[in-house]
């Protein structure tokens, strides 16, 4: 029974990164659109640079795909495993989204995919942090801000609401990667330099990122 059980974990692990490791902005953008989005915008294949390069029906579609490939095996693992394993799987779709096989090492900022997982392990945080992300992004206009706020929340949530110790150690390795994924971004918004996404009644037309915030 623990060699199966150790033989499914290591499946598991392996599946849960080598589908974070899909560059889902690269292939919606060559499949749909002929576009590479690595030469556009950021330079990013997450979500936010797809949003920018190729507007909001793209964006949506990457977005849920990005979510699915962190949500479907957080979720497996959740149900299958004990929380100190759970995190290990849960945590591989978020590394292989910023260090894709496939990109040879290289990939996003895990933040939709991030989201995903915890939406998976601890759903009340996740839509705590939700609606700060969206109150922020909608008043600052700054996804990297949104987001770097977002990640801060993880571990203080999990930790007040007492959630099982293997999450809130996740919790904190989740917010230290995320802000070590936007650090470019950091120094951005200290020199002034990081640019707002379009809103609709910001003018521009459309609802679409303009700035390096990746997800």
């Amino acid at each position: 029974m623990i060699v199966v059980q150790v033989l499914g974990f290591v499946i598991l692990f392996v599946l849960a990164y080598l589908a974070g490791s899909i560059p889902f902005g690269l292939v919606v953008g060559k499949l749909f659109y002929g576009v590479d989005v690595r030469r556009h915008g950021s330079g990013n294949v997450g979500t936010t640079n797809v949003f920018r390069v190729l507007g909001k029906k793209a964006g949506v579609a990457v977005l849920v795909c990005d979510m699915l490939k962190g949500y479907i095996p957080a979720a497996l693992a959740a149900a299958l495993f004990d929380p100190w394993f759970a995190i290990f799987i849960a945590a591989a779709p978020v590394v292989g989204h910023m260090y894709s096989i496939f990109l040879k090492g290289r990939g996003g900022k895990g933040i939709a995919t991030g989201a995903a997982v915890v939406l998976a392990l601890v759903p009340l945080v996740f839509a705590i942090v939700l609606v700060a992300w969206i109150v922020l992004l909608l008043t600052t206009r700054y996804v990297s801000v949104a987001s770097l706020a977002a990640a801060f929340l993880v571990p203080v949530l999990t930790i007040s609401l007492d959630e099982p110790v293997p999450y809130k150690i996740a919790g904190v390795l989740v917010a230290v990667i995320v802000w070590w994924a936007h650090r470019g971004n950091i120094q951005r918004l200290l020199a002034g330099e990081e640019h707002r996404v379009r809103l609709p009644w910001t003018g521009g037309g459309h609802a679409t990122p303009d700035g390096q915030g990746g997800a």
